[in-house]
């Protein structure tokens, strides 16, 4: 499985080459991307609060429900966020199909996000580089490294 953003980009990249690996929208940029379609400021806690909802629910039927729930609720409020939710909605929901211990790391990026900080945060350090192989060099033993933790250490999914 595979979780990341809505970039088109990727997203005709990965149907390119990885076609029959299931996609994960990442609900914590999901839900970001629906306050662009709340009318009015007020309503943005209220939103959020209904997308939270929904891919916090116990399974995905329930998913599913509330998703209906919520663009019906929001039909007449908020038009043009009803029209998206029910569109884009049902991309943050495959993680539902993987083991329930899993769910809160394969539901958003943030493991990608944090590797991403760390590898950054390393090379910052050296600031200079003498080559190419030698930033890569580092960038690799960094993700070997953070690696080692998730299969030794503290494990990241069991």
């Amino acid at each position: 499985m595979i979780t990341s953003d809505d970039h088109a980009g990727l997203r005709a990249a990965l149907r390119a080459t990885l076609p029959s690996v299931p996609w994960q929208r990442c609900a914590f940029h999901l839900a970001q991307n629906a306050q662009h379609y709340v009318p009015n400021m007020a309503m943005r806690g209220e939103v959020a609060q209904a997308v939270r909802d929904v891919y916090q629910a116990l399974n995905r039927h329930e998913a599913e429900q509330r998703l209906k729930e919520a663009v019906a609720k929001y039909e007449k409020r908020a038009p043009k966020f009803s029209l998206w939710f029910e569109e884009n909605g049902p991309e943050g929901m495959t993680f539902y199909s993987r083991p329930r211990a899993h769910w809160k790391k394969i539901r958003t990026v943030n493991v990608v996000e944090r590797l991403n900080a760390e590898v950054k945060r390393r090379t910052r350090v050296a600031r200079l580089f003498p080559n190419e192989a030698s930033c890569e060099r580092l960038v690799i033993a960094v993700v070997a490294e953070i690696h080692d933790d998730w299969m030794i250490g503290k494990r990241y999914l069991s």
